[in-house]
């Protein structure tokens, strides 16, 4: 596996506007975790991102060197995890895991599938399973990747955790009977008739949606004729009515 050295700075100042400003500086936010306690720290952007395209990736092993603050010194860590914008794709954030060289570490390890499978090229169709194992070792011993060739591989046939050969002295976690990869036979035309030819008809004429929306409208049509008789009929009722003639008075 990959070894790198970093240097990191010590952070007394934690928050959403100390990252924003660090990041403003070319500076990656991270946090160092070590038996229950973490440490703010701070490392710059390029040296980060170059140790996770390398080809040990997130599971290089980093000499981490702390200056600043009262926890300097030098540190053995692996990137736990890490953080990255959904739309531009920068780094954010980094999660670290303080590691002894003599005590084992969990991790999980990605499967990468070697070969062309005889059962593809017979024309089956290729399905992933697991793409990564949880893998127990020492720092020094964790694995890039664990890999698996599959050109044996015939017709509904697949691969297990099982049938991965690891690395002496990494033990595998991952349960044995999980699947990594299997070849799965096409549809023939015949089941693809049959399969549409069992699946329901739809009703002739208009779906039940638009003969509901068809009623509804014609009631909204409905609606403002008997709103206008309505007004006329107030109209009717509030108009003054003519006065009657007023009879002559009666001669003397």
């Amino acid at each position: 596996m990959e070894k790198f050295a970093l240097t990191a700075q010590v952070r007394e100042k934690a928050g959403k506007g100390v990252a924003r400003g660090l990041r403003r500086s070319k500076m990656v936010p991270a946090v160092l975790y070590s038996h229950g306690k973490s440490t703010p720290i701070a490392m710059l952007h390029k040296a980060v991102t170059t140790i996770l395209n390398s080809e040990g990736g997130e599971h290089a092993l980093i000499n981490l060197k702390l200056e600043g603050g009262k926890k300097t010194g030098d540190r053995m860590a692996l990137i736990k995890d890490y953080q990255v914008d959904p739309i531009s794709g920068a780094l954010l954030h980094v999660d670290l895991m303080e590691v002894a060289m003599n005590e084992k570490v969990k991790i999980q390890v990605a499967i990468q599938i070697t070969g062309t499978a005889v059962g593809v090229k017979e024309g089956g169709i290729f399905q992933y399973g697991q793409r990564q194992v949880d893998v127990e070792c020492l720092p020094t011993q964790i694995p890039d990747s664990l890999s698996i060739d599959i050109t044996t591989l015939k017709m509904n046939e697949s691969l297990h955790v099982r049938d991965i050969k690891a690395p002496e002295g990494v033990k595998i976690l991952t349960d044995p009977d999980a699947t990594i990869a299997s070849i799965q036979p096409p549809i023939s035309d015949a089941k693809l008739e049959a399969m549409l030819a069992t699946a329901p008809a739809a009703e002739a004429g208009e779906p039940e949606l638009v003969k509901k929306l068809k009623k509804e409208g014609e009631g909204e049509v409905a609606a403002p004729a008997a709103e206008a008789k309505g007004k006329e009929a107030a109209a009717k009722e509030a108009a003054p009515k003519e006065a009657a003639p007023k009879e002559a008075a009666p001669k003397k």
